[in-house]
């Protein structure tokens, strides 16, 4: 593969490799992939294809959008492993446009992942207007149901695909960074997800979230989205790097983390999984194994997952102690 850089997107070598991925593991395979055009959505495309996909790079930013081509296209020296698409996904007109476009290009699509969001939705409560929630609202709960509802179906038919959902936290939880507005959406977007996986269970059509906790995109020329009142500030020793990192996670180490599930999505159905726990799942190569946390995370029973957002917490404070 050869070596890409960019002098509008920031990204590092990617190499999975050395994530145990097997080249061509996604050969024959077509993605869609939302928000692909930086930070961990263009991790995910890029890992796609690596993989072996064809991936339809989707984003509303032109000139990003077309540079996200150009590096995988570069890097995997194939000029048709991905196009890009300019599309806001909360139109429907505009969703049925790309979904013309995919089907004109590539004749099918298996993989949908779902992934945009406005990282500046990221107000408390009492500090955001109305519009802003309906902005985050329309970018995860309306987007997914009209991508979901364009692209599923001939997935069903054909008895095959992949539906995934980058994931975070439902609700503000400082030292998370996700602000109120920004968790709203991500909220009603995984429950879409999960009711779905509940709607076509048997289908052949394998639907998750993942949550790409502590993946950073850093990027020296470009400003930080604003962190939440409460949030920690960011620690100045994070280090960066594919293959191999340290406390935070670079985008592209969290392709190879979305391309694991994606082989594995029959085993993920109904299900969500957190980053970390894919890492560990790969036995993922870290260059300072000692330092890494380990999660203790459990798969829940469906009677769990459907009533886990209803709670605000674990109960009255001294019950049980």
């Amino acid at each position: 593969m050869a070596a890409v850089t960019s002098d509008i997107l920031y990204i590092e070598p990617i190499d999975l490799e050395y994530a145990g991925i097997k080249k061509d593991s996604l050969k024959g395979e077509v993605a869609v992939v939302t928000g692909a055009a930086s930070n961990i959505g263009l991790g995910f495309a890029r890992a796609i294809a690596w993989a072996g996909a064809k991936v339809v790079v989707v984003d509303i930013k032109d000139e990003a959008g077309n540079e996200a081509v150009r590096i995988i296209n570069t890097e995997n020296d194939n000029a048709d492993a991905s196009f890009f698409v300019k599309c806001d996904i909360t139109k429907e007109d505009e969703v049925k446009a790309l979904s013309k476009a995919a089907l004109a290009k590539y004749g099918k699509v298996d993989i949908l992942v779902n992934n945009a969001m406005n990282m500046r939705l990221n107000g408390p409560i009492l500090g955001s207007s109305v519009s802003d929630l309906d902005q985050s609202l329309a970018i995860c709960a309306r987007a997914v149901m009209l991508l979901v509802q364009e692209f599923v179906p001939t997935m069903v038919e054909r008895g095959h695909g992949v539906v995934t959902y980058s994931s975070s936290q439902f609700h503000f939880s400082p030292p998370l960074v996700g602000g109120t507005m920004y968790c709203a959406g991500k909220a009603a977007a995984s429950s879409l997800m999960m009711s779905l996986a509940n709607e076509i269970k048997g289908s052949g059509v394998n639907v998750f979230c993942i949550t790409p906790a502590g993946v950073i995109w850093k990027d020296p020329n470009r400003p930080s989205p604003p962190r939440p009142k409460g949030a920690p500030p960011p620690d100045p020793n994070r280090s960066f790097g594919m293959p191999g990192f340290n406390g935070t996670i670079p985008p592209e180490a969290g392709g190879a983390a979305m391309v694991y599930c994606i082989l594995n999505a029959e085993k993920l159905h109904g299900s969500g999984i957190i980053i970390n726990d894919a890492f560990d799942a790969m036995n993922f190569l870290y260059p300072n194994p000692d330092t890494v946390r380990k999660t203790l995370s459990r798969r829940l029973n469906d009677n769990e997952l459907t009533m886990v957002l209803c709670n605000m917490g674990a109960g009255f404070i001294g019950f049980g102690d």
